[in-house]
Order: structure tokens, then C-alpha cells, then sequence
């Protein structure tokens, strides 16, 4: 899941469940395809018993066997700026090293 993620853009994800009034922004893939799918069929008359297959108990194939096809899950258009998989220790470090070079740069024309 974590290299779907850093292999997408902003550009891989889709709108789902409209029509119900429980919009859900996930990845894009072929079971997300067939959901909008029968949402462009049904329009106004679908119901949740419609696209139980592509939303329902996906999360375990997904997140725990990688089988990325599974279902729709959530995924934010951020997916586009995610580039590596780092550890915690790795991302705290950058973004403590960013947030000091961001003070330095912008404070440092200001008496102490």
C-alpha cells in the first residue's frame, strides 16, 4: 500500500458514493472504476446494496495482503506529494532540519 501511495500522483484518486451523500475520496483502481460504474448506471436510485462489493471489509485484503484491487480505500490527493516511505526517526529529523532552516532564513535579519 505505502508504494501504491508513493507511486501515485495527485491525479489517482476519484470521488465515490455521491449519489448516497458519503463522498469518499480513494485511489483509483479497478474495483473504484466498476463502483462509479454502476453510480453512472444507477444515478439517483443507487443504493449502498449496489456497491457493497467494492466498499465493504476491503481494508484487511488491502492493507494487510496488498491486493490493491480489493476495493475502494481512502487516499487524499497528498498521495502526489509523498516520495519515499521514511522512517519515524527519518521524518522527524527532516522536518525538524526544514522547520530550523525555515527560522534561520526568516529570522535571521531580527536582533536576538
Amino acid at each position: 500500500m505505502k508504494a501504491a501511495i508513493v507511486a501515485a500522483s495527485e491525479l489517482d484518486t476519484r470521488l465515490v458514493m455521491r449519489p448516497l451523500r458519503n463522498t469518499e475520496r480513494v485511489m483509483t483502481n479497478d474495483a473504484v472504476e466498476r463502483l462509479l460504474e454502476i453510480e453512472k448506471q444507477k444515478g439517483a436510485d443507487l443504493k449502498f446494496e449496489d456497491i457493497i462489493e467494492q466498499v465493504a471489509g476491503v481494508y484487511p485484503r488491502i492493507m494487510t495482503e496488498g491486493d490493491m484491487d480489493a476495493g475502494a480505500w481512502s487516499c487524499g490527493m497528498v498521495a502526489g506529494l509523498i516520495n519515499d516511505i521514511p522512517t519515524c526517526k527519518e521524518l522527524i529529523d527532516r522536518i525538524m532540519a526544514q522547520a530550523e532552516e525555515i527560522i534561520h532564513k526568516r529570522l535571521s535579519g531580527i536582533a536576538a
